[in-house]
């Protein structure tokens, strides 16, 4: 608009419904920025995959493998104490879990922990309730003739497991375990509250220096997407790699 000699000169804005849209916010976005500080990005982001991993093999395959099993246990004295387990780490958020362990468990153990370590413990215990649930039904899955002719055959409990039951099981436990796994991936995020220096954490000290917040979270959105992609993928791929072998 323009008053006399003096003109008033607006950026361009665009009305979308009740909210005027400022663009020269977008096109002052900087994210040449990220090159400089992608580095440290990517060592936030390996932290977040260390600890999904170990929490997904010493959790959900290792530990939830045995809970799965003592749950399905005739013995009251096996069965009971891993369904309690089950059900309190279950039942529990893992943000509490997590700040418990680093703060009240080494009050009462007498151990002391990093912080990456007591992530790591309330990980792993969070997972193995889930993936023990997951890999118990899997097991429930598999036809009890396949049970009777092993005991026909009088295979010993072990050999029973390890060569007839848990490879018919596996089948069945892949695609929701690879669900789970990309949960624990996005979940491991949580534990940045205790100063673990994962990639939030990492995104939010960059932010904090560079006021970039938008260019920054984008980034690590970014590089969080790609790592759920790629477990996706190599969980397809591992399906796919079973259905050819039962062909």
């Amino acid at each position: 608009f323009q008053h006399g000699q003096n003109a008033i000169v607006r950026p361009k804005t665009f009305l979308i419904g009740t909210v005027d849209m400022d663009w020269t916010i977008i096109t002052g976005f900087d994210f040449e920025i990220i090159w400089r500080y992608l580095p440290a990005l990517f060592k936030g982001l390996w932290n977040n995959i260390i600890l999904t991993s170990l929490g997904f093999l010493a959790g959900g395959i290792f530990l939830g493998t045995l809970l799965a099993i003592a749950n399905l246990s005739g013995y009251r004295i096996i069965r009971w104490p891993a369904f309690i387990f089950v059900e309190f780490w279950r039942s529990t958020p893992l943000l509490v879990q997590a700040v418990w362990m680093h703060f009240s468990f080494p009050v009462l153990s007498g151990l002391q922990t990093t912080p990456f370590q007591s992530a790591l413990l309330a990980l792993v215990f969070n997972v193995s309730a889930y993936c023990s649930e997951i890999i118990r039904a899997g097991i429930l899955g598999v036809p009890a003739g396949q049970f009777e002719a092993a005991r026909s055959l009088g295979l010993t409990r072990l050999i029973m497991w390890r060569k007839i039951v848990l490879p018919q099981a596996i089948k069945i436990v892949i695609p929701p375990l690879i669900g789970t796994v990309i949960s624990i991936f996005k979940a491991t995020t949580i534990l940045s509250v205790l100063a673990i220096n994962d990639v939030m954490r990492a995104a939010q000290r960059v932010s904090s220096y560079t006021f970039k917040p938008v260019e920054i979270y984008t980034t690590a959105a970014l590089l969080a997407f790609t790592v759920g992609l790629a477990i996706t993928l190599a969980g397809t791929e591992l399906e796919r790699r079973f259905r050819r072998n039962e062909a």
